[in-house]
């Protein structure tokens, strides 16, 4: 081939557009099978004890069940060369989508995995193959209830007593989340509490729905955009400069996912979205917080999947795929590196009396607990499994208490600490802080 040949090459225009499975042909493609999706790399790891990062393929050993066999049966759905069955909606569903696939290949060969495995949930749904059936009923919970349990909806503001300040009016708005409305208001009691010990002053949204991070992930994009449009709009409405969140599935949501929805970046918004690390790193700085009561534990962190490899901001990106897979134009990956790596281990390490140990996978290497992205619903026993294998890690390195940034990540563990008989404490960061806080 002459070399002008080879720059003729017809160009493809594409789009991180996961609405359209064929987006992401190139990038399914393009796949050569290395497990990076699935080992941390050898420079990350002490041994080989704790090397593994795929939930579901540990889980499940077929190539199927990884993302590189994923990335053929993408293919092959596309092509129309494989079809809907229970087995193979099974595959795609039983994945937590926590992005550790998406950050392993992103080291090596700059792939869309994660956005790949999410266009082919939406493709099973518009073609009416998916969901599965406990995230239809989560569908109709949110539909009926405005919450993904079911739960009376004029009960999510139960969690608030006597001791907790909520202003009127404020910059800064808490959107709570359904889990810690309903299932564990113990954090979003202690999320209030630590924006009441730094000054912050924090409204509640008069009406507060489900984010639907459930819908999204699992490919009911129609339904999530609905629901993103109308809770962007409530927090437009109060005139709130920030919203905060403590749950990391919602952060992720409401920073990255509403975003992609609507085609729009994160800046736009119109205000800022922040986890509650976030809010008490920059207090701590400031001065405004102080952890002055003793914490006497010994323990770890957990880097909940959405405050860490999958919180980088979103930005569309549309343009065309020519010679040798380049873009055209630039094209800025999202790896995982924006993640509250450094907050969350600020505040963790200036807690009076507690010793903070780190696991040996941590950072954008953690594994997930195997809750989130309706996977705990449809797949109990893989959630379980992960809880449990992490917990594995847990016990390597002597922690009484599990710390994690997450109300589905504190269910899960505790479900598993209970199942195992462990000696283990599960704790969310926001009760840690708030326990190191003369209140």
């Amino acid at each position: 081939m002459r070399k002008d040949e080879m720059f003729d090459t017809p160009k493809k225009k594409v789009a991180l557009d996961v609405t359209n499975l064929d987006n992401f042909v190139y990038d399914m493609d393009h796949c050569i099978k290395c497990k990076g999706c699935y080992w941390v790399e050898h420079t990350y790891m002490p041994g080989v004890e704790f090397s593994v990062r795929c939930p579901s393929n540990l889980w499940n050993d077929f190539d199927s069940y990884g993302a590189f066999g994923k990335m053929r049966i993408g293919l092959a759905v596309n092509e129309g060369k494989l079809k809907w069955t229970d087995k193979l909606l099974e595959i795609i569903y039983a994945d937590p989508l926590c992005g550790a696939c998406d950050v392993g290949c992103k080291r090596n060969l700059d792939l869309e995995i994660g956005l790949s495995l999410e266009a082919l949930r939406v493709k099973a749904v518009k073609d009416g193959a998916g969901p599965m059936p406990a995230h239809k009923k989560i569908a109709k919970n949110i539909d009926a209830k405005h919450n993904q349990f079911g739960s009376p909806h004029e009960n999510r503001k139960k969690w608030i007593t006597k001791d907790v300040k909520v202003a009127e009016k404020a910059d800064i708005v808490y959107f709570v989340g359904c889990s810690a409305s309903y299932v564990n208001p113990e954090i979003a009691g202690a999320t209030a509490k630590v924006l009441n010990a730094s000054g912050r002053k924090f409204m509640l949204l008069p009406d507060e729905w489900c984010c639907g991070n459930t819908l999204y992930s699992v490919g009911m994009v129609d339904e999530a955009r609905e629901l993103a449009k109308r809770n962007i709009e409530a927090v437009r409405a109060t005139g709130a400069k920030t919203l905060v969140t403590s749950c990391a599935e919602g952060y992720r949501m409401w920073k990255v996912d509403y975003p992609k929805l609507l085609n729009i970046s994160t800046s736009e918004l119109g205000f800022n979205v922040v986890h509650l690390i976030e809010i008490a790193d920059e207090a701590m700085k400031k001065g405004d917080l102080k952890l002055t009561k003793p914490v006497d534990v010994r323990f770890t962190y957990h880097d909940s999947c959405g405050v860490s490899r999958l919180c980088d901001p979103w930005t569309p990106w549309s343009g065309e795929r020519g010679w040798m897979g380049t873009v055209s134009p630039a094209l800025k990956r999202r790896r995982g590196t924006t993640g509250l790596y450094v907050q969350s281990r600020n505040i963790l390490n200036a807690i009076p009396g507690a010793k903070f140990v780190e696991m040996p996978r941590k950072r954008e290497n953690a594994f997930c607990c195997g809750a989130g992205r309706g996977t705990k619903e449809a797949f109990p026993d893989l959630a379980s499994f992960s809880a449990k294998h992490r917990l594995d890690e847990v016990k390597s390195v002597s922690a009484e208490v599990l710390v994690s940034a997450c109300p589905w990540c504190k269910s899960n563990f505790s479900q598993a600490v209970k199942e195992n008989g462990d000696n283990v404490q599960v704790m969310d960061i926001a009760e840690i802080i708030s326990a190191a806080v003369e209140l």
